[in-house]
């Protein structure tokens, strides 16, 4: 079944402090010397210019250390990194390599060290980067505007709903249209997002094509809907080919159609989201266009419009002004920020980077590798003892992922999805993504190869699950203990929500007395 050999893997385990217990008193890196004369003289003292109200009584409680130690410390801790640094084909996430290049364009000083409140002219080129990927994803979607405001998926979500409240108010409709209409396997953050918003939500059921029906669409809408919001094609990567009349019959009813572009990747360069009629959609740059993704961190969800929406947008938008560039900011429509100044501005420009370097030719390259990638691992996959696919049924091909389940393998064997995922880890695999909640699919799992990964790493993850579901067959209980050569054993999660055993800063960890 293996082609190829697996690797003999351990990973390091150091009895690794937290910095805040390293160090000695008066130990540095980097020593500062005083200010020059001539510095004293124009300024005078520099701790005066700290205004009374905000200076410090004590000093931090800093570690203080040489920076070989620093180094050494933080070394120690990324050999003992538990994921992301393996084969990872993390489903429905789109995760992808970050150019060091783009890393470094974007820590450079001379976008690093501006500021959004600068004066306009002194943020010219800045403003240039973000008009022309604007332009790009134009380009991608055939919408009107797109603003990078939104600090991810679910943020251009609720900006969309936003929007929606925003648009209909303003025909006077607003009292009367409250209702959202999504899918069974919509991402989690429409329903959320929609009903964060104050609208009540019509949720409609999979039907045997593996999509709800033109039919149950059609009895959902009415004159209360306010929108329909849905990605396509779905975490299970099935595609629905009558989204097109899906629109037009939101349409005829008066509402408006957001397309959640989070699984974009298997139809970049195919498929035009405003062609099919939507009114808007979002992309994620942090995933689709290799920025980094930080659980929260540097995100940025971008959404378009059309013409129509674009009054309602949030505020500033760049606009071309002559031979450069201006911030638009008074709009009356306008449902206001949404993040602070224009969002995450380093990410637009990685992501812009990214583009810029595939080209239109390398995004629809990009797109077919995807494709390509997901249906050769669904003929491997499907050979391994207890794997089935989610709608077994459909024979068609999938996109760029497709949802697996392991239930045969733990209905058998005992051997849960969890226990494979501690086991994978144990050959230098990240654990795979599983699926959103609440599980449609028993013990599922969601790998996405996307055009990053070659054959041969493709191969070798699959490779490293049928090991271990070989292993739950014949010795189950060395993978009910798994991970065996990570630098932790499993994690005893027993305190995850008790708030007196974690602290998120050392400060808290002191009060509580969790510090050992």
């Amino acid at each position: 079944m293996t082609t190829t050999r697996l690797p003999r893997y351990h990973a390091a385990r150091w009895d690794e402090p937290v910095v805040l217990e390293l160090g000695r008193e008066g130990r540095r890196g980097m020593l500062v010397g005083a200010a020059e004369p001539d510095v004293v003289a124009a300024v005078g003292d520099g701790a005066a210019l700290v205004p009374e109200g905000v200076r410090r009584r004590q000093a931090p409680a800093l570690p203080e250390l040489s920076e070989f130690e620093v180094q050494r410390h933080y070394l120690h801790l990324s050999q003992m990194t538990l994921g992301m640094m393996g084969v990872n084909l993390f489903g429905t996430c789109t995760m992808k390599y970050n150019a060091r290049l783009n890393e470094q364009l974007a820590a450079r000083p001379f976008l690093a060290e501006l500021h959004p409140g600068q004066d306009e002219q002194t943020l010219q080129g800045v403003l240039e980067i973000v008009h022309e990927f604007d332009l790009i994803l134009r380009e991608l979607s055939g919408m009107s505007q797109f603003v990078f405001q939104p600090g991810g998926g679910a943020d251009a979500a609720y900006t969309h709903a936003c929007i929606t409240r925003a648009y209909h108010a303003a025909r006077g409709e607003l009292g009367q249209r409250d209702e959202i209409v999504t899918t069974m396997l919509a991402h989690p953050c429409n329903p959320a997002t929609a009903a964060a918003a104050g609208f009540k939500l019509v949720t409609l059921p999979l039907e045997p094509d593996g999509y709800p029906s033109v039919e149950a669409l059609d009895a959902a809408v009415s004159d209360r809907t306010a929108a329909l919001m849905v990605n396509n094609p779905d975490d299970m990567g099935v595609y629905n080919p009558h989204i097109k009349r899906w629109v037009e019959i939101v349409h005829a009813a008066g509402g408006l159609a957001f397309y959640d572009h989070a699984n974009f990747n298997g139809v970049m360069g195919r498929i035009r989201a405003r062609e099919l009629g939507f009114d808007a959609c979002m992309y994620m740059l942090h995933k689709t266009f290799g920025a980094p993704k930080g659980g929260g961190g540097p995100a940025v969800g971008a959404y378009g419009c059309s013409e129509e929406l674009v009054p309602f947008l949030p505020r500033p938008l760049v606009r071309p002004d002559g031979d450069g560039y201006r911030l638009e900011r008074d709009a009356p429509q306008s449902i206001g920020r949404v993040r602070e100044y224009w969002g995450n501005v380093p990410v637009v420009v990685k992501a812009y980077a990214w583009a810029r370097a595939l080209g239109a030719e390398g995004i629809r390259d990009a797109a077919d590798l995807s494709v390509l990638a997901n249906n050769y691992m669904e003929t491997r996959l499907l050979r391994i003892r207890g794997v089935t696919k989610s709608q077994p049924h459909l024979t068609a091909p999938r996109l760029e992922m497709t949802r697996y389940s392991l239930d045969g393998v733990t209905q058998e064997t005992g051997v849960t999805v969890f226990d494979v995922q501690n086991r994978m880890v144990d050959f230098g695999v990240d654990a795979f993504w599983l699926s959103h909640e609440p599980w449609i699919v028993p013990e599922p799992f969601t790998p996405e190869a996307g055009e990053l990964w070659s054959r041969e790493d493709v191969d070798l993850w699959i490779d490293v699950l049928a090991h271990v579901v070989e292993e739950a067959y014949t010795d189950p209980e060395l993978v009910k203990t798994a991970p065996h050569n990570q630098a932790l054993h499993q994690v005893d999660a027993s305190g995850v929500n008790d708030p007196q055993r974690w602290a998120t800063t050392w400060r808290a960890a002191v009060r509580k007395d969790v510090v050992p």
